[in-house]
């Protein structure tokens, strides 16, 4: 190419029309999954870049998104919201995915933080003055009140996770459950009779589901009764949640935690008691983050696609800039195991 690459240069390189790659990248009307994928390739290969100005022209749109994390403030003797957030290994995930597939469409993630009442009002605020197109929603805690703010004042909005109450709003998600029940079947196949769950915390809706779907399992497999710590989602929770188990059951030789980092924190407390894993407790985490094969012994787990599942809520989000009278939706995606070396 003897000048900068062209909008005919990228449809050359991606076997579509001209039109097509304007669509695609304009998210004014649907394209085929594949077709995008071709087209973010060509885009990436090429180095085209996308004229803002114009675009804004033609879409009325800004070309930014606000990527926000909304949870719950802690009190003075906690680390402040956004250190714990950049500390934690799902969101890096989320935040990858969102940027993977939004960066070649030359699209940029405003990344905003949202666990005040305060912070919640300017986020929607943000959005009311049209300073980014539309919101990519991560809810930490279940009582958060933005998806229902975003909501009501009918902003342009994708959640990760389903909401805990019933809203007008796409979300991404995952088969919960059935990712749970992948867990039990694991640890009884292994021989495991003596079982215990460190969970979530239970108001949040896929903690609710992650407990709910291996009591199931469990209860399928003739255990009706498994004894449940509550976590908070931490390492330290899940150590102190493992301790508590320790001291009430004796003789546990299965367990199962519902994030990676929970299960990491249950491998300290076990090691501080002398148990061996897996000789002694077979352990079995969730999310299959970079957690998992930091832990000592690798951990089974079972896996979670959260790139796939952010890049998702990246495409729902410019479907419905592109159409916005189509009906709110959900996208759920299925779990699978990754057998490692602690269960």
């Amino acid at each position: 190419m003897s000048g900068p690459p062209t909008l005919e240069d990228v449809a050359r390189a991606a076997g579509v029309s001209r039109a097509t790659v304007s669509r695609v990248i304009n998210g004014i009307r649907n394209v085929d999954p594949a077709i995008q994928e071709a087209v973010r390739r060509a885009i990436a290969e090429t180095g085209y870049v996308p004229n803002q100005a114009a675009r804004s022209l033609v879409t009325r749109r800004t070309g930014a998104v606000a990527l926000v994390v909304s949870g719950a403030g802690g009190g003075p003797e906690e680390d402040p919201f956004p250190s714990r957030v950049f500390a934690d290994p799902f969101f890096g995930r989320v935040a990858g995915g969102v940027v993977g597939f939004l960066r070649p469409l030359g699209i940029h993630p405003v990344l905003m933080f949202a666990e005040t009442e305060e912070a919640r009002r300017q986020v929607v605020t943000y959005l009311r003055q049209g300073n980014a197109d539309g919101a990519l929603l991560v809810s930490t805690h279940g009582a958060d009140p933005l998806p229902r703010l975003l909501a009501e004042a009918r902003l342009p909005a994708v959640l990760f996770a389903r909401p805990a109450e019933p809203l007008p709003i796409s979300y991404v998600d995952l088969a919960h459950r059935a990712g749970a029940r992948l867990a039990a079947d694991h640890l009884v196949a292994r021989g495991c009779r003596r079982v215990a769950t460190i969970s979530g915390p239970l108001d949040v809706p896929a903690a609710q589901d992650r407990l709910a779907g291996f009591q199931e399992a469990m209860a399928v497999h003739g255990h009706p009764y498994v004894p449940v710590a509550e976590g908070g989602f931490t390492l330290p929770s899940g150590e102190r949640a493992m301790e508590r188990l320790l001291a009430g059951h004796d003789g546990l030789d299965g367990v199962f935690a519902a994030n990676d980092v929970m299960a990491q924190g249950a491998l300290a407390a076990l090691r501080a008691h002398g148990r061996r894993v897996p000789d002694d407790v077979a352990v079995v985490g969730f999310d299959d983050s970079s957690a998992a094969t930091a832990c000592v012994p690798a951990l089974t787990t079972v896996r979670h696609p959260v790139e796939d599942m952010a890049a998702e809520m990246g495409r729902l989000l410019l479907a419905h800039l592109g159409d916005p009278g189509q009906p709110v939706t959900s996208r759920i995606f299925e779990p699978s195991l990754v057998v490692r070396d602690s269960a």
